[in-house]
């Protein structure tokens, strides 16, 4: 089989570092930067095969999606009268944790 070269540009301490790490291994740069992108494909291939029912069924649901009839929304809503935009700045303060004093409850005013 014949072989392809390929051609790569990186910065110089990602380049010693490689050849740290080959070294290490006991391989020569392409060897070691072969090997590793072999790992990588595998795993990249058998992360596709682990997930390619899942896919599918994602795909399925938003072409179903896609087919739904679109509703209109509802009217936008009329000003609201003070009563109702206390009611609301109450129900906001109550889920915030503020007391009726306008204070956070457990907290020193």
């Amino acid at each position: 089989m014949a072989k392809a070269r390929i051609t790569i540009s990186l910065e110089q301490d990602q380049a010693e570092r490689i050849r740290r790490h080959a070294e290490r291994a006991g391989m020569d740069v392409s060897a070691y930067l072969v090997h590793a992108a072999t790992r990588q494909m595998a795993e990249s291939d058998a992360i596709e095969e682990q997930f390619a029912e899942v896919d599918a069924l994602i795909a399925q649901a938003e072409r179903a999606a896609d087919e739904l009839p679109v509703e209109p929304g509802p009217e936008p809503a009329a000003e609201l009268t003070e009563q109702e935009r206390r009611e609301v700045e109450e129900a906001l303060g109550l889920v915030q944790g503020q007391g009726r004093r306008g204070h956070r409850s457990g907290y020193a005013a």
